[in-house]
């Protein structure tokens, strides 16, 4: 099979790659590529690396990223027409407001590539004529998901929707929506990138100690995590958080004086792997079902993985034995001071999560299980 990876990037971390490269906005596409690859953001190339790995061609789209797209379109001829939009426009808004070139220009790839499948990370990017007409075009149509479900006309837009949220098959299905649960997994990549940075990411590593969170901190957003990560660093000395949105916290958020920065890609990894402990929390769409990269980022890098308890849990990990798991407020913080106050215990569970995590749930394991998936539905 022949499988476009239809990816798009956080605005925040697309912002902070440039800004801190002067001058590869105007590098040609294939140094852009592999500089926005090379930083091991999201899932970055899991999926190809591993499909290539399996005998199958792929290829990945970094759709919403702007310089990246025009040199793509610069180099194959492509005219690209964009509204100039004023500074003060949101970047959520941006990719609607500045009219379809993005959209034109990923066409433009998918044709190119003579993709089979089209796999798209974001059910949000391409509007629904698009995706009519990429199934017109005989191109196997799949969609991926992890949050909130957008309009039922749109999910209708695909050929399959796979997701992580075990509660969305169902409801999918019932829709006349082809759906399959599909797990997120690991990087396991990312261990000898660390090995190379100096950081040793085994459970035991000397110097490993401490908590920490990195995610998201608009509490417009996540409102309830902030406030669960507000009561955290008010009831325990040393939690360290990182992650964006920290600019919107209000002014007398305790969270703010535990901020650390943003972490990106290896960064976060790196921040995680120097942690005794990864503090998590899920989003209102996972209704109570444990699911994010971090139950693996975490795991995968060595550090104790504190999470939800989630009545999906134990088909990934084994809580108490290979992860911990709290009930409410009161029982995070009694948990996260019993694992920081007994390293012997924290440095245990973090390395059965670890074995798990490599053993079950890496991207390695992840494409093999996928493969069959889209040949079914072919």
């Amino acid at each position: 099979m022949r499988i476009a990876i239809v990816d798009t990037l956080y605005p925040a971390f697309v912002a902070e790659h440039y800004a801190r490269r002067p001058g590869l906005a105007q590098a040609p596409y294939a140094e852009q590529h592999a500089a926005l690859i090379g930083r091991a953001f999201g899932t970055s190339d899991t999926y190809s690396a591993n499909l290539r790995a399996l005998g199958h061609e792929a290829v990945d789209l970094l759709v919403n990223v702007e310089p990246v797209q025009l040199a793509w379109a610069r180099e194959h001829g492509v005219r690209v027409r964009r509204r100039r939009l004023p500074a003060w426009v949101p970047a959520r808004l941006r990719p609607r407001l500045a009219g379809d070139w993005q959209q034109r220009v990923a066409r433009a790839q998918i044709a190119a590539f003579g993709a089979d499948v089209v796999y798209c990370q974001d059910l949000s990017f391409f509007a629904p004529e698009d995706l009519r007409a990429l199934r017109a075009e005989g191109r196997l149509v799949v969609g991926q998901i992890a949050s909130a479900p957008p309009d039922e006309a749109r999910l209708r837009g695909f050929d399959l929707i796979l997701t992580s949220f075990p509660h969305y098959v169902g409801r999918f299905r019932a829709l006349g929506v082809a759906s399959e649960y599909f797990r997120i997994g690991f990087d396991e990549r990312v261990l000898d990138r660390l090995r190379a940075d100096g950081v040793d990411p085994s459970p035991g590593a000397p110097g490993r100690d401490g908590a920490v969170f990195v995610g998201g901190l608009d509490p417009n957003v996540h409102g309830e995590g902030v406030r669960l990560l507000e009561r955290v660093v008010t009831e325990v000395d040393g939690v360290e958080v990182h992650g964006y949105g920290a600019d919107r916290l209000p002014a007398g958020s305790p969270v703010r004086a535990a901020w650390r920065g943003e972490a990106w890609g290896m960064q976060m990894y790196r921040v995680l792997a120097q942690a005794g402990i990864a503090l998590n929390r899920h989003i209102a769409a996972a209704e109570g079902h444990a699911n994010n990269m971090r139950l693996y980022e975490a795991t995968g890098v060595g550090a104790l993985l504190l999470t939800e308890a989630a009545p999906n849990l134990a088909d990934l990990f084994e809580p108490g034995v290979e992860v911990v798991a709290y009930r409410d407020a009161d029982d995070l913080v009694r948990q996260l001071r019993r694992y920081l106050a007994d390293p012997d215990a924290r440095r245990e569970i973090a390395a059965a999560g670890q074995r798990r995590t490599l053993a079950e749930h890496t991207y390695a394991h992840r494409m093999r299980e996928l493969v069959p998936i889209l040949e079914a539905h072919r």
